[in-house]
């Protein structure tokens, strides 16, 4: 029996003349290896880390050959913050350029009125998933990332996300809160919308869009981006922090969640907020012991219930 290759399919449903579609991934992949990759772009620099007040971010290269995450963090007091993670894929162009930029142009919106937070995340996640496009069109970056960005007022938490990286919160009674929901191909949701544009899902290790892409909602990843078998439309989810009382959110690319349960994760995190990095050192290190085989990057922002109105 005949079984017509993933690539091949693929190569027909986006339509691209070129013949070398089958290698355009690694052939991308191999020119990112090749050129200033790492970040900062120091070869020998395996780990980087950030603490500041209440937030304190870990990140280590692990076991892939070359490091794709990224983070940010802007906080302004105790009244605003915006945290996001990025981890890239089939290179580090689109984590490292929604990094550099994404955050100054949801700052340059009137962050002020809590009620459109949801929507200036989603207006800028897709401005500068456009500004991405363009700069890559002509080009052989292929290269995409997930966003993962959280918003925190004194009243409000808003979440934005877009791929496969996953933020968590524990509320006031220790519980595990999802904050986002990752974006699989194989999900009903998703499987249905990547069918309603022409698209397929094919499995080669785990379920892939079009055989090649294991989330089905990124920044970047032309030219699965043309034919919107892939799209950057972020799912919004708002909390009242008076009402959740959170202690603390978790924010992490899927090589921490490969190897932990929402609910493991906000146990492990619980017994160690009194270590310097509030407990994201040591669960990277937990999750590469347990066999992660990817990037690994883990935020965690702790609360003062002293701020709620609501008393517990």
């Amino acid at each position: 029996m005949n079984i017509t290759p993933l690539w091949q399919k693929a190569k027909a449903r986006l339509r691209l003349p070129s013949a070398n579609f089958q290698n355009l991934y690694s052939n991308s992949r191999n020119q990112q290896r090749n050129s200033a990759l790492y970040w900062p772009s120091d070869p020998n620099k395996l780990s980087w880390e950030s603490k500041s007040g209440n937030v304190a971010a870990y990140s280590i290269q692990g076991r892939r050959p070359h490091m794709e995450d990224r983070f940010k963090i802007h906080t302004n007091g105790n009244k605003f913050g915006l945290y996001g993670i990025f981890d890239g894929h089939g290179g580090e162009f689109v984590a490292e350029y929604a990094q550099k930029n994404l955050f100054s142009m949801v700052l340059s919106s009137n962050v002020s009125d809590n009620n459109l937070h949801g929507e200036i995340l989603t207006k800028h996640i897709l401005e500068v998933d456009d500004k991405i496009l363009k700069e890559v069109k002509g080009t052989s970056d292929i290269s995409g990332s997930t966003a993962l960005v959280a918003m925190v007022s004194d009243t409000t938490l808003t979440v934005a996300n877009v791929g496969d990286s996953r933020g968590v919160m524990c509320d006031k009674d220790d519980k595990a809160i999802p904050l986002s929901e990752d974006h699989k191909p194989n999900s009903t949701r998703e499987l249905q919308r990547i069918k309603d544009a022409g698209g397929f899902v094919g499995f080669n290790g785990v379920w892939r869009v079009a055989g090649i892409l294991a989330t089905s909602r990124a920044l970047g990843d032309y030219p699965l981006k043309e034919k919107s078998f892939v799209i950057a439309e972020p799912d919004i989810l708002t909390f009242d922090l008076d009402e959740v009382q959170p202690k603390f959110l978790i924010l992490a690319s899927d090589g921490l969640w490969d190897c932990f349960s929402n609910e493991e994760a906000v146990q492990f995190i619980l017994e160690r907020l009194d270590e310097p990095h509030f407990g994201a050192k040591s669960i990277i290190l937990q999750a590469y012991y347990r066999g992660s085989l990817d990037n690994i990057t883990v935020m965690v922002i702790k609360f003062d219930k002293n701020n709620f109105k609501k008393s517990r």
